[in-house]
């Protein structure tokens, strides 16, 4: 395997460039071209160079613009043609040299020789190579045309791309679609493939790849051309959606090298043990929302002072964050180890505070359990240890594990519903919370001391500093069908990639690529599309903190709730995540731009909120259910979506390092989870029956005010 491996970066050493040494996209362009192909790229310095000179006859009057968009429009035309002719010409020698090897197939098939069947596939590994060339080559271009038609549209302000795909891919005779479909490269791949897997050793199968369950095929040349095809085919659907939640990103154009992530520094079992801290912690947060606020007043406190309790946790994960960011950089294993370690104790301090009759010991309790919080541990271990080709599965899994342990923390309080002691130790509905938790926790560190595997290192020290805790560079993949295709890159990369090649100076592109060293250098780096998508983080998870932590507290005054009855409730809550991810992800977003999804979310959001105040008519449970139901599908929606464009608009220096876009999010939507916790002790002292009008005001105030700026920065959303 490590032989083969090196004898595809002696064939071809342009896959194995790594990014980080090209200034930008031109420049990348030039480095990665195949010399024997270079009249056939996309001329992308020759196009940079017409747009500028578009803009300057504009400018003196010498030119009209309806003359230059159909000037620039043949000119892609051209382009296009140029690279589609090409590619089918490429299409044609692949065919042909795969037909004459289909020959030699057969005639083995009526008499077998192990010398000829070597022979034969090391012909099936050679046509790969050619394809593997082929998709990069694909590829290439197609970034050089996502990239200068965005730059055409920011010149001159004008919606060109949408104009352009929409004309071009929906055209009987469309050219577009051969370089972002691949039209014809599938077949190839598909030819590859079966034969290579036909012809490895099968111990007697007869199975194919088409029959399930598909045999693994351990070949390197394979496991390059699924990569590529990957990137070019990654689309809109219901785990790229569901990805987008875990905001873990990749580099627009990773180099082979840093896709094949060595197979010693992924562990399977390490990953289950990321994913199930993950799904506890999620557990560990909302297991308490039924409950809280009977063991405050169990302890003399008012029952609003629930918002407190629950908010504990979230106060200390804003600090947690940090110093896990920082930690994940030398370590995976001994945060999680630390992390384990102090949530034991910070339930099993909530759990005794009843029996101490100790406001503080509870506070303490939760605020321990969020000084454990190692989410940021779990994204980075996903983004720099799992490979690039199951890594949309395993950012889906994360997200997976977050919605069920959100909905299941909720679903067990309703069954701990029991009352007993234990010498001096009281168990109730109040309590087992804690002690369950403790255990559970307990339990997982057990696993993880004997069963985790701490991963090398060595890639790291090497290089620059890697990605973050949630990211590990830019998510510019390629596009999201015809619809969509060209839109997805960072404002301020596309800025630092213009400043660097109009120098020419390599300081500059360095100093635009070194990583933010702090919360505020990050903050300055943020453009005003990021600021709004924060801002939208921020709207979300505060309106969906008040709709359920007080919960209980509005339940119980109007409709006299039991404790079952509220957990039931916020469970259904929960277990609504992943079916509306999936008709979202796998349809709506197939049909709608992400930014028109957005909107539309937003505005659903603000509907809930209006529907939940409590006016004139009496306050009735269908009231209530429907519009948090309405508020929290919303919600989580908005979310999948802002994060995916999130994603797409931020600083290539916000991709690295610890303090990162992954953690910038991270603590907007903790300040948020704070903020709205608080808002509900402090609206406690004007009494329940203001309760939730109050606390609804300011989630109304903030989507109104989000709303606005959405619509203010609409056009600079892609």
């Amino acid at each position: 395997m490590i032989s083969m491996t090196n004898s595809i970066r002696v064939a071809f050493p342009f896959l194995f460039d790594t990014v980080r040494d090209m200034v930008a996209f031109g420049k990348k362009l030039k480095a990665r071209q195949i010399q024997e192909w270079q009249g056939y790229y996309i001329n992308y310095k020759l196009m940079k160079k017409k747009v500028k000179q578009y803009a300057h006859q504009i400018e003196v009057g010498t030119l009209e613009r309806r003359h230059v968009l159909k000037d620039f429009s043949r000119m892609l035309d051209n382009q296009i043609e140029k690279i589609v002719l090409f590619l089918l010409e490429q299409q044609g020698l692949l065919a042909s040299k795969l037909e004459k090897l289909r020959e030699q197939h057969d005639a083995l098939e009526q008499q077998p020789e192990i010398s000829q069947i070597t022979e034969l596939r090391e012909g099936y590994r050679v046509v790969g190579y050619d394809l593997l060339k082929l998709l990069y080559f694909v590829e290439m271009n197609a970034i050089g045309l996502r990239k200068i038609l965005k730059k055409f549209d920011k010149r001159f302000r004008y919606r060109f791309t949408d104009y352009y795909v929409k004309s071009r891919a929906n055209h009987p005779y469309s050219q577009l679609q051969q370089v972002f479909k691949h039209v014809g490269l599938g077949a190839v791949v598909g030819a590859v493939s079966r034969n290579l897997h036909e012809l490895q050793d099968c111990q007697g199968s007869y199975l194919s790849i088409y029959d399930p369950p598909a045999l693994p095929l351990q070949d390197p040349v394979v496991d390059s051309i699924k990569a590529a095809v990957d990137r070019l085919t990654h689309s809109t659907n219901f785990l790229n959606f569901m990805a987008q939640h875990a905001l873990i990103m990749q580099e627009e154009l990773p180099a082979p090298a840093e896709e094949q992530i060595d197979e010693e520094r992924y562990h399977y079992v390490s990953l289950l043990l990321n994913l199930a801290n993950t799904f506890l912690y999620m557990v560990n947060t909302y297991i308490i929302v039924p409950t809280a606020d009977n063991y405050s007043m169990s302890l003399g406190a008012a029952a609003t002072v629930c918002g407190i309790v629950i908010g504990a946790m979230a106060v200390a994960q804003v600090f947690s964050s940090v110093y896990f960011s920082a930690w994940s950089n030398r370590s995976y294993f001994r945060p999680l180890v630390f992390s384990s370690i102090v949530l034991f104790v910070g339930n099993a301090m909530y759990a005794l505070a009843y029996d101490l009759n100790s406001l503080t010991m509870l506070l303490l309790g939760r605020l321990f359990c969020g000084f454990g919080s190692a989410r940021a541990v779990n994204r980075r271990y996903i983004s720099d240890c799992v490979p690039l080709k199951i890594r949309m599965q395993a950012s889906a899994g994360f997200v997976s594990a977050s919605a069920l342990g959100m909905a299941c923390g909720p679903a067990l309080a309703g069954i701990l519903q029991i009352n007993f002691k234990i010498y001096k130790l009281t168990f109730n509905a109040m309590t087992l919370p804690g002690w369950v938790m403790a255990v559970a926790w307990l339990v997982y560190l057990i696993w993880l001391w004997f069963s985790f595997k701490e991963p090398s290192r060595d890639v790291e020290e090497n290089n620059s500093p890697h990605a973050s805790d949630s990211e590990t560079a830019e998510k510019n993949t390629l596009e999201k069908g015809l619809k969509q295709p060209l839109l997805i890159t960072s404002e301020e990369q596309q800025e630092d990639d213009e400043d660097a090649e109009a120098d020419g100076s390599e300081e500059v592109s360095q100093e635009s690529r070194r990583p933010a060293t702090s919360i505020a250098s990050a903050y300055r780096l943020l453009t005003p599309s990021v600021k709004v998508q924060l801002l939208i983080y921020f709207m979300l998870k505060y309106a969906m903190e008040i709709l359920l932590s007080e919960s209980s507290v509005v339940t119980t005054y109007y409709f006299s709730w039991s404790t079952s009855t509220v957990a039931v409730f916020l469970a259904c809550l929960g277990l609504t995540v992943l079916p509306v991810n999936i008709v979202v992800g796998s349809y709506i977003s197939n049909m709608f731009e992400d930014r028109q999804i957005l909107l539309a979310s937003e505005i659903m959001v603000c509907v809930g909120i209006l529907l939940s105040f409590h006016v004139i008519i009496p306050y009735s449970v269908p009231q209530y259910v429907c519009s948090g139901l309405i508020m929290f599908v919303s919600a989580e929606v908005l979310e999948g979506v802002n994060l995916s464009l999130l994603s797409r608009v931020m600083s290539s220096r916000l991709s690295r390092g610890t303090y990162n876009g992954g953690l910038l999010s991270t603590e907007a939507g903790t300040i948020a989870r704070v903020i709205a916790d608080a808002t509900i002790t402090m609206a406690g002292f004007l009494g329940q029956s203001q309760l939730l009008n109050i606390t609804l005001l300011p989630s109304l105030l903030i989507c109104v005010i989000s709303i606005a700026a959405t619509c203010f920065t609409y056009n600079s959303l892609y």
